[in-house]
């Protein structure tokens, strides 16, 4: 049990914190919490739920998911890729149900990390991920349409064709005195930065526009004229439970827990790259899950480890789940002693930081990145990305995984048609005893795809971290997909920025014609891509000389 769930706080508690450390961490956990105030009202809002449930989410979440969690800087909270799902929950099942599908959805996150499947979920393929993030930011900017231009609806379809059709003949109805807010408030949030880095652009836009909208009574719509005033205390809440319709929210419960597991696992990665870190991907989910369980008692919604607020933790010195939980303590006292001035905000504020957040969510690089490589990889991406805006995230997840895995086999049989009467014999063990300790050499076996390349990755991080050339001999190597080539170009980045130089030998002309079209050859210089192993040998002895001159 001790090797499932290990919490990251108790091992480096027993190893012993500095002083220098705890307070860099108290200090990073306060800027979080501050960056974290206007996300967590605007997605609770957006998520068709009051706003201080999602401040009592990133305040409970927030708390246990840093403390029990398995990464050193996990941020905890309410997050963007939920909102459409929470919106659905919500429309179809009110609030109790909701409270009910994220408790059920925590057992099951649960579940996962005591099975040990925390390693599965990180095998998700990449243009899958890309489809269904980029699909749930045009959702979120599609929702935020209404308050960003101050249309007269009343109510609001979940279909997205239909939205945009109650749009645009409301469109005689636009409230200039919101768009120009909305306009704003994009402009101070994504500019902001260039004069300071210590406060968020979104929290100076929200102090700033709520002052301007009540000293000049700007006639626009605010958090007050949709929920009145906003709760400064927490108190405990029971749902409603009626057992014979319990196995309803069984598939909106899955869908968070899937999600929640990928996002967190995502973000757990991303900041694994930052500070040369390893999380605990079962402990992460079953503290996910235990976060989950607990936080609708307290009438919070969904949580999961937030990638945004998980870097700006690690860029503000942030180390351990002491910033983590200080984050959540931040955003209490918040909450305590001036969430009722959090009712004064404009609606179209909301509306113009959230447009920010999809523009961030959208990996429109990504996308466009995707779209030059293979065709397959274009099939997953486009498919995912279609069935999540005008389906369900639900069924684009099961319908991205299986095509995924068909398009693959698929794959392998026309290499394997292609290859049939050209066998060479490739079980030939070499003796490279005879090089410099310095130099690694590390073999890849065929093809670099989703299913592989995470550990292919994790591999070449420990074995090229022990050397000064690491030679990534890939002649074997039929073909990589999109997951592949993400994952090799951020363990890329993690060795050079260690100074360890890495060279790629015996690529093969479709494989290299993938990597220059995604940016590999500019991340090793062309140099380091050798056509033969005995080029790669010299260069690698070239390149010690010059890190070790004699």
């Amino acid at each position: 049990m001790n090797r499932i769930f290990s919490p990251k706080l108790f091992t480096l508690l027993k190893s012993g914190l500095s002083r220098k450390q705890v307070s860099n961490d108290i200090l990073a956990g306060i800027v979080v919490g501050i960056v974290a105030l206007p996300l967590a009202i605007a997605f609770a809002v957006a998520s068709g739920v009051s706003p201080e449930k999602g401040l009592i989410t990133a305040i409970v979440a927030g708390f246990f998911i840093s403390f029990l969690g398995g990464s050193r800087v996990q941020i905890g909270g309410p997050t963007g890729a939920f909102i459409i799902i929470i919106y659905g929950i919500v429309e179809q099942y009110g609030v109790n149900g909701l409270l009910i599908s994220t408790v059920l959805a925590g057992v099951i996150l649960i579940l996962f990390g005591l099975l040990k499947l925390g390693v599965l979920l990180k095998y998700f393929p990449h243009p899958l991920i890309v489809g269904f993030t980029s699909g749930i930011a045009l959702v979120i900017f599609s929702t935020q349409i209404k308050d960003a231009l101050g249309l007269s609806v009343d109510h609001l379809p979940s279909d997205f064709i239909e939205k945009w059709a109650v749009y645009f003949k409301h469109l005689n109805t636009i409230n200039f005195a919101a768009l120009s807010i909305t306009v704003v408030t994009i402009l101070i949030t994504v500019y902001s930065k260039k004069i300071t880095t210590k406060i968020p652009g979104s929290f100076i836009s929200i102090l700033l526009i709520t002052a301007l909208v009540q000293v000049f009574n700007i006639p626009v719509s605010t958090i007050e004229t949709f929920f009145g005033n906003i709760p400064n205390n927490i108190q405990f809440v029971t749902p409603k439970i009626e057992w014979s319709n319990l196995h309803n929210y069984f598939a909106p419960a899955l869908t968070i827990a899937l999600l929640g597991g990928i996002e967190s696992l995502l973000s757990a990665v991303v900041s694994d790259g930052m500070i040369g870190g390893k999380h605990r991907s079962n402990t992460e989910l079953i503290a996910q899950g235990i976060a989950n369980i607990v936080t609708p008692f307290f009438g919070g919604i969904p949580a999961t480890g937030a990638i945004a607020r998980t870097a700006t933790n690690v860029k503000n010195g942030g180390r351990t789940p002491i910033s983590g939980m200080v984050h959540a303590l931040t955003l209490l006292l918040i909450m305590l002693f001036l969430g009722k001035w959090a009712k004064l905000i404009p609606m179209s504020c909301l509306a113009g930081i959230l447009i920010v957040v999809a523009y961030n969510m959208s990996e429109w690089r990504s996308f466009k990145a995707i779209l030059k490589g293979s065709f397959f990889d274009i099939i997953v991406l486009i498919s995912t990305f279609l069935l999540t805006v005008l389906v369900d995230l639900t069924v684009a997840i099961q319908v991205g995984v299986v095509l995924s895995a068909i398009l693959f086999m698929k794959r392998m049989s026309d290499l394997s048609e292609k290859r049939i009467n050209n066998i060479v014999d490739t079980d030939i063990i070499e003796d490279y005893s005879n090089l410099p300790k310095e130099i690694s050499i590390y073999e890849i076996s065929g093809p670099l795809f989703f299913a592989s390349a995470r550990r292919y990755s994790e591999v070449l991080e420990e074995v090229g971290i022990k050397s000064k050339v690491l030679i990534i001999r890939m002649r074997h190597v039929s073909f990589v997909d999109q997951t592949g080539i993400h994952n090799l170009k951020d363990t890329l980045k993690l060795l050079r920025n260690k100074g360890i130089v890495v060279i790629l030998s015996g690529v093969n002309k479709d494989v290299l014609a993938d990597f220059a079209k995604n940016g590999i050859s500019d991340i090793l210089m062309k140099l380091h891509i050798c056509d033969s192993f005995e080029k790669s040998l010299e260069l690698a002895q070239s390149e010690l000389k010059v890190l070790s001159p004699s």
